[in-house]
């Protein structure tokens, strides 16, 4: 396949039937399964499939004798009908909420601590002026949230850009680091020790984000800078509610954020443990598409955050 035309997909005929075609093809991996799905028979699916290909001279999916599976083209259509869909479905909730007089709908991806404080802010001061805009907050790891923002499940994020991200596609304006801090119940063995130490912490048992996430590697490093052995009994979940529990019921220990741990720990019932050196990960910040232009509730929004976030800087 040669290089494609600006408007390759007019002499393609691709429509959206076929952006369909993909997203069913890629949960079902059969075309026949995938047919039934968009309720069109088979040579139809079939032949949609085929006429794409000829007309991009490049097969997208591999036949296989128990089904299809896409190669590297198919994969490129595939993650690209999930954003179209997703901006056709964002647009149309758009139109809705305009129609009924909701000022339009943003989507927001973040991490736990901007959540906490700084969205929960910005929020409340764009809503004294706009009572209507619809606002929706999911809170996840920035590798969800990131290729959710691709494929146009967001209109921005509060996060960081993961290691291996083609940054290309990104506009990140910093705001600053996590500070993280440790949890106990108040009736811990170590509630009321001045001075706890890594070496007393490591042998309780904790609960931890799973290996690979970032306050997971922040904890782990810290141990081995030190060269102490990490705690044997580690659960590992991602859920805060989770490890609060285990932190309530027994002598377990947890890592979450300041902002997180004042928020959430009820006083005479959690204890921030005092700890010598201070603990951060990197520094998270708002993140948008550089080639998406943002709708107009959405930049509303953003632009309260970064008046906040310059507030608070001075």
């Amino acid at each position: 396949m040669g290089k494609l035309a600006e408007e390759w997909f007019l002499d393609a005929r691709l429509k959206l039937r076929h952006f369909q075609l993909f997203i069913a093809l890629d949960e079902q991996r059969n075309l026949h399964r995938a047919a039934r799905q968009l309720g069109i028979s088979q040579p139809a699916a079939s032949k949609l499939l085929g006429d794409l290909e000829a007309g991009l001279g490049v097969r997208l999916f591999e036949r296989q004798p128990r089904g299809l599976t896409p190669n590297w083209y198919g994969e490129v259509m595939i993650r690209q009908a999930h954003s179209v869909l997703s901006a056709l479905r964002h647009t149309g909730e758009e139109l809705s909420a305009l129609h009924d007089g909701h000022q339009g709908t943003v989507a927001v991806g973040t991490v736990m601590a901007p959540a906490v404080t700084l969205l929960t802010s910005a929020i409340e001061r764009v809503h004294r002026d706009r009572p209507a805009l619809k606002i929706s907050v999911d809170v996840d790891v920035s590798k969800a949230l990131v290729p959710r923002l691709l494929e146009g499940e967001l209109d921005f994020a509060i996060t960081r850009i993961p290691a291996g991200s083609d940054i290309e596609h990104f506009v990140f304006e910093e705001i600053g680091e996590e500070q993280l801090c440790f949890i106990c119940r108040e009736g811990h063995p170590l509630a009321h020790d001045a001075t706890p130490t890594l070496t007393d912490m490591a042998t309780f048992p904790w609960a931890l984000q799973p290996p690979g996430a970032l306050m997971r590697q922040r904890v782990d490093s810290l141990f081995l800078h030190h060269q102490i052995a990490p705690p044997r009994q580690v659960v590992d979940t991602a859920d805060l509610l989770v490890s609060l529990a285990l932190v309530s019921k027994s002598d377990t220990l947890t890592v979450i954020t300041r902002e997180t741990a004042d928020l959430l720990c009820a006083p005479h019932r959690f204890r921030r443990l005092t700890f010598d050196e201070t603990l951060s990960v990197q520094p998270y910040g708002l993140v948008s598409l550089r080639h998406r232009r943002l709708s107009p509730g959405a930049a509303v929004l953003m632009s309260e955050l970064r008046s906040l976030v310059a507030r608070d800087k001075r």
